[in-house]
């Protein structure tokens, strides 16, 4: 467990989440509208979508619920109405700061660049970013250099748009990287033959695909070219409202339930299509869920 994650939940444990905060705190918000504002990914499976009745779902849409239900105890609410709000990689960090949403739930990299502009509660996912391509096409999902003057889409504003334009640049491959708004766009962009690959995390790349009308007509890359750590966007600079979340994220983790919706999303069939990752926890978010962690230092994961 990271130093500071440890030192809040110590002084969470000594206080309480009920301690006087701010007039702007989140917990002093929640407490007297008794409301918490979730953001989520509404095309992102299995982080954040919607299944068959439009209803919003997820893996790390669920863990925010079970948070929330956390916080309801905790601050003696009777009842606590979770509101659900869509957004995407370009807008979420604003619409944290600007109080639009308490927490996003989705599938935000733990980048020790972002700890300027917000917080993560402790990391439940680690994601390897892949390329993706149909199998015809002339290109190696596993070495980027064959994209070398072709297209890749990527989600607008996250990180996987970052990577590709930083290799871009690096590696001097003249690809021309297309922004996207959602997981859903930037798969369309390769499916049309608008671009030749697409950058994506793992078990995103996983689910558009194994949601695709032919499944078998694309590969997916098996070597990464970076990890990244998903964790709960909090807002930055409410330290007894990131204590609280914190406390209870490592509750969600050490009593199973966060490794019960692991297997839930991504070892069994999830809707609206029933369609099945099969993909087992690593051995990297193994280690990350037995130590807790919110850094976002790649070294704390290995």
């Amino acid at each position: 467990m990271s130093r500071t994650l440890s030192l809040v939940i110590a002084a969470l444990c000594c206080v309480g989440i009920t301690a006087p905060v701010s007039a702007e705190g989140r917990l002093d918000k929640i407490r007297s509208t008794g409301q918490i504002s979730l953001g989520f990914p509404d095309a992102s499976p299995p982080f954040g979508f919607l299944d068959q009745n439009a209803k919003p779902v997820g893996y790390s849409l669920e863990i925010c619920e079970h948070v929330a239900e956390k916080l309801k105890a905790a601050l003696g609410l009777t009842k606590i109405d979770i509101r659900h709000v869509p957004v995407m990689s370009a807008t979420r960090i604003p619409l944290i700061n600007n109080g639009t949403i308490d927490l996003e739930c989705g599938t935000a990299s733990n980048l020790p660049e972002r700890h300027k502009l917000v917080s993560f509660a402790p990391t439940t996912f680690v994601a390897q970013v892949v390329l993706v391509a149909k199998k015809d096409a002339p290109v190696d999902v596993d070495d980027i250099a064959t994209f070398r003057r072709k297209a890749i889409s990527a989600q607008a504003g996250g990180e996987t748009q970052r990577v590709a334009t930083r290799i871009n640049v690096r590696d001097k491959l003249d690809i021309q990287v297309m922004p996207a708004k959602d997981t859903a766009e930037v798969f369309l962009l390769v499916e049309t033959g608008r671009a030749a690959g697409a950058i994506n995390d793992d078990a995103l790349a996983h689910a558009t695909v194994a949601g695709a009308k032919r499944p078998g007509d694309y590969k997916i890359g098996t070597k990464g070219l970076e990890f990244a750590p998903y964790g709960i966007l909090e807002p930055r600079d409410d330290a007894a409202f990131k204590a609280a979340v914190d406390k209870a994220v490592v509750e969600l983790i050490q009593d199973g339930t966060v490794a019960r919706l692991y297997a839930r999303y991504f070892e069994h069939p999830i809707p609206p299509r029933g369609i099945n990752l099969e993909l087992p926890m690593s051995d990297v978010l193994k280690r990350a869920l037995a130590n807790p962690t919110d850094s976002g230092d790649e070294a704390a994961y290995r």
